[in-house]
């Protein structure tokens, strides 16, 4: 009987240690995913940041975030790379560039809508006053002398900034005109860069770069609320000017990568991507709205950010 009541105690402590490892494991505790973004999503020291630790600490699943240049560039690593890509989970393919993610086959499954925001025509309001010039007020406008010289855009090959201006100008002077509007903008000295950060950061003279040498720059609707957020010192106005007659919808997304070796796990981080807890710390991190419209939006983003009609 002694034999026997040991056999079943050393059964029972044995079914109860494969559960538990089969517990952890289910629960995903050692298993680090990559999170592919673009250049502008922030790797460390963010409340974004913060959200995917949370994740880690109810999951055990580790994030390493990778960023991968600005949004077409990612996108095309992503079909060159199908079906064995560099990470587990892609953020950010956007609206413009999304049909050639599909179509290259880098998601397994359907990405998920996760934030939006518009792409409108910036400006710099002190910049303006200063000269006693109006702003333009329409992309027709751009094509004017006075505007010689002026804007800076971002490259539609390589930015999703950049494509969804290129779209808007289509939508603008129709399929037979658009070519011909950019010959104007051509002829009026627009600059092109590659993408958004050196546009804003580095040339236009609102965003604090070293060249500043251009006061229009393709940016968001909601580059007031963060030019409030980051002024130095601190300010309660904006100088940061929206141009409402030049948006462009942009709805980015996020999904599985097809090929990745934790899907199951992969599958859960989309899902956190979706959650409460992780969209809303989005408008004052990466500045655009979270994609569940019963996230509360913080009052400076409500007060400056421009929605058009």
């Amino acid at each position: 009987m002694r034999g026997a009541r040991t056999l079943a105690a050393v059964t029972s402590v044995s079914a109860l240690l494969l559960a538990a490892c089969g517990a952890e494991e289910s629960s995903g505790r050692g298993v680090t995913l990559t999170l592919v973004a673009y250049d502008s999503f922030p790797v460390t020291g963010t409340p974004l940041n913060d959200a995917l630790a949370e994740f880690t600490a109810g999951t055990g699943i580790d994030v390493n975030v990778a960023t991968a240049g600005d949004t077409g560039t990612m996108v095309t690593k992503a079909v060159l790379t199908a079906g064995n890509p560099e990470g587990d989970v892609m953020w950010g393919v956007d609206n413009t560039f999304l049909s050639a993610a599909t179509d290259g086959g880098i998601f397994d499954g359907e990405p998920q809508a996760v934030d939006f925001g518009d792409v409108c025509l910036n400006y710099d309001i002190a910049w303006f006053e200063s000269r006693g010039l109006a702003p333009p007020e329409t992309l027709d406008d751009l094509l004017l002398p006075e505007y010689s010289g002026l804007l800076v855009v971002e490259d539609p090959a390589q930015s999703s900034v950049g494509l969804a201006f290129l779209l808007a100008t289509i939508v603008h002077a129709g399929s037979d005109g658009w070519q011909r509007y950019w010959e104007g903008l051509r002829a009026n000295d627009v600059a092109i860069e590659a993408s958004w950060d050196e546009a804003y950061y580095e040339v236009f003279t609102a965003g604090g770069g070293s060249v500043k040498s251009r006061p229009l720059v393709v940016s968001y609707g909601s580059s007031p609320p963060a030019d409030v957020v980051f002024s130095d010192p601190p300010r309660t106005t904006s100088n940061i000017g929206v141009i409402a007659d030049t948006c462009f919808r942009q709805t980015e997304y996020a999904g599985v990568l097809r090929g990745g070796a934790h899907g199951k796990e992969a599958k859960q981080l989309v899902d956190f991507l979706l959650s409460e807890r992780f969209q809303r710390e989005l408008p004052l991190t990466l500045y655009v709205y979270p994609i569940d419209p019963a996230v509360a939006l913080p009052a400076v983003f409500v007060q400056f950010a421009v929605v058009p009609p």
